[in-house]
């Protein structure tokens, strides 16, 4: 039975993976690659993806169509919390004052924090007011593209 449900979190895992890819996310799976990816010119939207059934039914949706709009971020990136712990941990250093929050939205220019959209925001709300948050936050920080 365990191998059974190691087997099933590593299917559950790989497509919650995917679909971040899929949306046009980069995956960040280092401390480096995350030091690298959040200190770009620009802005940067980070989506710290997760297992939890808010981030596939919310989080992931949301980050997929929110990036549908003229202004949007430069850069789209993802880290995996419970997954890819030295990556989630890097990138959570940069989030200032925020405690650590699976799923969430950092919004990041110059390599500073600007906003962050945290757990409580997206647990129990629907996709569509979670991407009305995000987009309401490139309409603030983002160029038009």
């Amino acid at each position: 039975m365990n191998m059974d449900f190691n087997l099933f979190m590593n299917d559950v895992v790989s497509q919650a993976r995917e679909e971040a890819v899929n949306a046009g996310y980069q995956e960040l799976k280092t401390a480096e690659e995350v030091d690298n990816a959040l200190n770009q010119k620009g802005t940067t939207l980070v989506l710290v993806n997760s297992v939890c059934g808010c981030a596939g039914g919310i989080a992931r949706p949301a980050a997929a169509h929110a990036i549908h709009t003229d202004k949007r971020p430069d850069h789209l990136v993802t880290v995996f919390a419970g997954q890819d712990k030295e990556a989630t941990a890097k990138a959570r250093s940069y989030f200032t004052g925020f405690p650590p929050s699976s799923p969430s939205f950092a919004l990041l220019k110059d390599g500073k924090l600007v906003t962050m959209v945290e757990r409580h925001e997206i647990e129990g709300h629907d996709p569509m007011s979670v991407v009305n948050k995000l987009q309401d936050s490139f309409d603030k920080y983002c160029e038009e593209i």
